[in-house]
């Protein structure tokens, strides 16, 4: 089975959100869609559950468009709060639980199941207005998985959370993989989608313009990153200023540099040497993914698209 994005077009008014879209995701895997903001995420995910309509194209489910598919398919964690502030967690889990068909008891046993899982058994009988913002997203998490779907999507999942929790919600992740579960996520943090992801997609402005695995992706990349080893500094600031470095940042006993495209790495080693630093080590290491993204991109991931319509905005995201 298979999940095929096929030349989705999406309009909102002058706003092109979705452009010929077409991806596919495999059965049993975890996938990272990305994007900046307003590049179309949101709006992909909508048109796969039936929320919005495409003006042209489909989405489909092993063969079949998915707006003729059971609701039941389908689990869906949205970027927005979508619990009931005064409810208490454990009677709207069960509630969100029967909507899709559960058994009340099978869906309250599977709900502390999670709950336990995510280390807040004692909040089952609090309401969700009394949460944190990160134990809400776990609550809104289990709750778009409890009736079993077979894909689950998420938009920007990991907001809130502490590395606690992410180390949580990434086990999940893995757990439903493995159950058979598709996992298809957007997120604008790169670690995180650079752990996980078995394969992903890249879009800007509503077009796919990378896609495949990670590994397939790095291969081809001529995205640069050296590892920097300078004696006596632990974060050398001043590598920033050598021309041709887009972003400096700390590792494990060294510093790993970003480079523009066209810069070769020896001459940022020769940049360093003439500057009188000693150099303890040398490494030219694999793109990062949020590399490869702002070389696809041109951009970080955390940021805006062009401004759409007020009215229009929180849909073409």
């Amino acid at each position: 089975m298979t999940l095929e994005i096929d030349r989705v077009t999406k309009r909102f008014g002058r706003t092109l959100a979705l452009d010929e879209l077409s991806f596919s995701v495999p059965r049993g895997r975890i996938f990272g869609f990305l994007g900046a903001n307003g590049a179309g995420k949101t709006t992909t995910m909508r048109v796969c559950l039936g929320i919005l309509h495409a003006d042209a194209g489909q989405a489909r489910w092993d063969g079949v468009a998915t707006t003729d598919l059971p609701r039941r398919t389908f689990g869906y964690l949205p970027e927005e709060r979508g619990l009931y502030p005064r409810m208490t967690v454990i009677d709207q889990l069960v509630y969100f639980a029967r909507l899709y068909g559960e058994p009340a008891a099978a869906a309250r046993t599977n709900a502390r199941y999670w709950l336990e899982r995510f280390r807040i058994p004692d909040y089952a009988d609090r309401r969700a207005e009394e949460l944190s913002k990160g134990n809400q997203q776990k609550v809104q998490f289990i709750a778009a998985i409890l009736h079993g779907p077979d894909v689950l999507l998420m938009d920007e999942p990991f907001t809130g959370l502490d590395p606690v929790n992410l180390s949580l919600l990434r086990d999940a992740f893995v757990e439903l993989r493995d159950s058979g579960r598709t996992i298809i996520f957007s997120t604008h943090q790169m670690e995180a989608a650079e752990a996980l992801c078995e394969s992903l997609a890249i879009v800007d402005h509503g077009r796919l313009v990378a896609g495949g695995t990670l590994r397939d992706l790095k291969r081809t990349s001529r995205a640069r990153t050296v590892r920097l080893g300078i004696e006596g500094e632990i974060l050398p600031t001043w590598l920033a200023g050598i021309d041709g470095v887009a972003a400096v940042r700390p590792a494990a006993g060294f510093t790993e540099l970003e480079l523009r495209a066209g810069t070769e790495p020896r001459d940022v080693l020769a940049a360093a040497l003439a500057r009188g630093a000693m150099v303890s080590h040398f490494e030219i290491a694999e793109p990062s993914l949020e590399a490869i993204f702002i070389e696809l991109v041109g951009r970080s991931p955390d940021a805006e698209d062009e401004p759409v319509d007020p009215v229009d905005r929180e849909d073409a995201a």
